[in-house]
């Protein structure tokens, strides 16, 4: 397989043209389908770990900004389905957040709150192994663009005009090393812990 051929463009105007739900429903499909995830994602809270409220947030948002249907609801409620995925045997998530993604208030502060909360939550499952890049931690590369890596076969890039689907194996060894380079700088357990108790109990005010 050529490089060309293994590269799929898929620009978000053309996918969410009928709303988010097919999108969501493709995603669940391939996250169902993987036994290891890794992911980098510096702006946002992961889909796997993010609440309903939270996620509408997300959808409402977009469809604004792309002006394309509202079927909020929909891809809310399938996304929540892939997160079935976190409590199944043999699943490894290895997820990567930079701090400024659980700064965001992209919801209100009662849904940040409870945002929060399930990141403790997560943090408590076998599956999910979560390192936090602290704002004061040596960076080694410079932030980038989110992505995920699905059982070192493929990564998949958001930016935000399209989602890049690369299955080359240069580009998915590529993004495995800028992966372990970020996890590099990233805290874990306790540390990870108490970064993400210090924000929410900020929101207490």
């Amino acid at each position: 397989m050529t490089k060309a051929e293994s590269r799929q463009v898929r620009p978000w105007q053309e996918r969410v043209e009928a709303g988010h739900r097919p999108v969501q429903e493709e995603w669940k499909s391939l996250v169902h389908a993987s036994q290891t995830l890794r992911s980098w994602v510096p702006g946002i809270v992961p889909g796997l770990f993010q609440t309903a409220d939270y996620a509408r947030c997300i959808f409402e948002s977009l469809a604004e900004l792309r002006n394309t249907a509202r079927d909020t609801d929909d891809a809310v409620r399938a996304r929540m389905e892939r997160q079935e995925w976190l409590h199944l045997p043999g699943k490894e998530l290895h997820e990567l957040i930079w701090e400024g993604a659980l700064c965001a208030r992209l919801g209100s502060p009662e849904v940040m709150a409870v945002q929060l909360d399930r990141i403790l939550a997560a943090l408590d499952l076998d599956s999910v192994h979560l390192g936090v890049v602290p704002f004061d931690a040596v960076l080694r590369l410079p932030v980038g663009n989110a992505f995920t890596i699905v059982d070192d076969r493929l990564v998949v890039i958001e930016d935000w005009y399209a989602e890049h689907w690369l299955d080359a194996p240069d580009a998915v060894a590529l993004h495995r090393r800028v992966w372990e380079t970020h996890a590099a700088s990233a805290v874990y357990g306790s540390e990870a812990k108490r970064i993400v108790t210090r924000l929410r109990r900020a929101l207490d005010g």
